[in-house]
């Protein structure tokens, strides 16, 4: 369920309680409702959101990189990072991979939580220096010039591309190969996909805008050609695009 399905954006969960109501999740013939504060606010959503979802549904910005609502939550790049407390305890968690609990107190801009933010941003500028959203958040949290050795990257490995072509294409074209600041976006044993039906979608969901449609235009399939194929449709759009 995306936050558009429980409420929609600019909705004050608390003002419209009959707007509530009517996007809440039922479970015996009786909505499922979670209070929780978050800066301060007192939210109320149902109980499959995230922290993340029920944030931005009461519109507090939170940033990410990796996530989108099209696809299930990742974790990935943990800018989503925001302090919560919950019986005496108090700790720092990923709100889009983290549910909403009741009582609990959410602070999404706490110094702690920009600093963590801040240094992971440090670090993807470092990796990525000319990526422009990168270069767009770092200066939101005072980074101009990353603190580590810089290199040539154009992937902050978000994983948006390989999600995308799996969760909503159904193609699996494209995946992870290697570990940790190693890791590589490639077609299957780094070859050439003769799965790629050229659809776009990676291009359309990559934050960075590296993956660029002109690639598809141009040879039918970002990751080129091999062996025999047939034709074969979008799972989604119900087109053709290439042969498979």
């Amino acid at each position: 369920m995306t936050g558009a399905d429980r409420t929609a954006p600019g909705v004050d969960p608390i003002a419209d309680g009959a707007a509530l109501g009517a996007h809440l999740v039922t479970r015996g013939g009786r909505a499922t409702v979670v209070t929780l504060k978050i800066d301060g606010r007192t939210i109320r959503t149902d109980e499959e959101a995230s922290v993340l979802e029920a944030a931005r549904d009461a519109g507090i910005h939170i940033p990410t990189l990796c996530h989108h609502p099209a696809l299930d939550p990742f974790g990935a790049c943990r800018l989503c990072i925001v302090e919560l407390e919950r019986g005496g305890r108090k700790g720092h968690v990923a709100s889009c991979v983290t549910p909403v609990q009741e009582g609990a107190v959410v602070r999404t801009n706490t110094r702690s939580v920009r600093l963590i933010r801040r240094t992971l941003l440090d670090l993807l500028l470092a990796r990525c220096p000319d990526i422009e959203i990168l270069q767009e958040l770092a200066a939101e949290y005072g980074v101009t010039e990353p603190s580590y050795p810089v290199e040539d990257e154009i992937c902050f490995l978000c994983g948006l591309c390989v999600r995308a072509c799996r969760e909503i294409v159904g193609i699996e074209a494209i995946g992870f190969t290697e570990r940790g600041a190693e890791s590589k976006v490639v077609p299957p044993f780094s070859q050439p996909s003769s799965r790629c039906i050229g659809c776009g979608t990676c291009t359309t969901v990559c934050p960075a805008r590296t993956l660029e449609l002109s690639a598809v235009d141009s040879v039918g399939s970002m990751h080129g050609e091999s062996g025999d194929s047939r034709t074969v449709k979008c799972r989604v759009c119900d087109e053709h695009y290439m042969n498979r």
